[in-house]
């Protein structure tokens, strides 16, 4: 699947807004906003339950790489997912404070 197409496909399910369960929770992380390296993928089967994470990384852009977008597709397809959403922009790596 082109990097466009599954772009706009992940768009429009996070535009539908909540629609049950399961939920699918997308959120970026990178050094900077302009660059996200990393996506976390967090899964909610029922309310209540504990999310489920996979995280995918990447020396370029998450956002434009096609194969992970096309995985996150694959993912959200499988899961048969009622909600999808995305975390607004780019997180900043937290730093570890002991």
């Amino acid at each position: 699947m082109h990097v466009d197409k599954a772009k706009k496909r992940i768009a429009k399910l996070i535009n539908k807004g909540f629609g049950g369960y399961p939920q699918i929770e997308l959120a970026y992380f990178g050094a900077t906003e302009d660059c996200a390296t990393e996506v976390v993928v967090s899964f909610v089967l029922t309310e209540g339950d504990a999310p489920q994470q996979q995280r995918f990384t990447s020396t370029q852009d998450v956002r434009n790489d096609e194969t992970i977008q096309s995985v996150l597709i694959k993912i959200i397809d499988r899961a048969n997912a009622g909600t999808v959403t995305e975390v607004a922009g780019v997180s900043l790596p937290q730093k570890n404070i002991l």
